[in-house]
């Protein structure tokens, strides 16, 4: 039984509308709610039914509804619409139904982002699953089920496969973060001993060219450096410049590596820094000048990492 409970949550896990709803109505059992769910253009459409409206109280059960899909954290599914309505008799076309007449058919109606799961927590469940199927017990096949069993291998190959890319992404993000946690510090550091140095005379900034990043303006890049204070606690840019600077530092270096890329490793060491970048965007404040460009930067940084695994996966 544990077994079975196990697999149904790995399976919503994973994005499986079926095994979500599961999950949903042994949840939500206690309240009298039963819900049904399609994935319809990028947004997972949950509809809730009770006899009641006590039971389909608007605030309540939102915000259960969202606690018990951020536990999941469903692959693929980061926007949710919850519709409500008082229980009706088996509709098939439901989604059709209220989008023909909403307001006669439903109660309320409310759409929730869910929180994108930590990378770390994400690569650990993916690595669980992967080893969870390698470790299934295999049944005797006939011979005429010859080709069933020659499928589960392949697929048993694919999972160990994904597995050891996954270790080895997870390793390549670690020593990502090292290394610019490295660079930049020792940039800091020196920028302000030569600051020091030189009795407040800013440092040339044409000979620091190369180090500017493709997509941040020189104007600002000059201004920010100007404020620069002759104490070496200061720091050259402020926390929330040095948030969005170093996204884009990760982010060309990416594109100068994925330039010279022909192998599976190089690809996977591309693939993860174009998440790191995009994992650096995503800290940037909501006060920083940037921030609109940043939030788009989010998602583009996260499909280049996924075009990268694509290759990593061919070659």
């Amino acid at each position: 039984m544990v077994n079975q409970i196990n697999d149904i949550a790995s399976q919503a896990s994973q994005g499986s509308i079926a095994a979500i709803i599961q999950v949903l109505n042994e949840k939500l059992a206690n309240s009298g709610v039963r819900t049904r769910a399609v994935f319809d253009s990028g947004v997972l459409q949950l509809l809730c039914e009770a006899r009641t409206t006590e039971n389909l109280e608007k605030s309540t059960l939102v915000q259960q509804i969202k606690q018990i899909l951020e536990s999941i954290a469903p692959r693929n599914v980061h926007r949710v619409n919850i519709n409500s309505r008082i229980v009706r008799e088996q509709q098939l076309l439901w989604l059709e139904e209220i989008n023909r007449d909403p307001e006669n058919q439903l109660l309320w109606s409310e759409e929730i982002t869910l929180k994108k799961p930590n990378i770390l927590w994400q690569l650990v469940r993916d690595l669980k699953d992967s080893k969870k199927e390698s470790l299934k017990p295999q049944i005797p096949q006939p011979q005429s089920s010859r080709h069933l069993i020659v499928s589960n291998k392949t697929k048993q190959k694919k999972s160990f496969f994904r597995g050891m890319i996954n270790i080895f992404s997870l390793c390549l993000l670690v020593l990502s973060a090292g290394w610019i946690a490295y660079y930049f510090l020792g940039s800091k550091i020196s920028n302000s001993i030569e600051t020091v140095a030189s009795k407040q005379k800013l440092p040339n900034l044409s000979k620091t060219k190369s180090l500017e990043p493709l997509d941040i303006d020189k104007e600002q890049f000059n201004s920010s450096a100007a404020t620069i204070s002759p104490k070496v606690s200061k720091t050259p840019f402020q926390i929330e410049d040095d948030i969005f600077y170093i996204a884009v530092r990760v982010a060309n270096k990416a594109v100068e590596d994925g330039k010279k890329t022909n192998t599976s490793a190089k690809w996977l060491e591309v693939a993860a820094k174009w998440q790191y970048a995009s994992d650096l965007m995503a800290e940037v404040p909501s006060s920083h000048s940037r921030f609109k460009e940043a939030q788009s930067r989010i998602k583009l940084y996260k499909e280049y990492s996924d075009l990268a695994l694509e290759k990593a996966n061919k070659n």
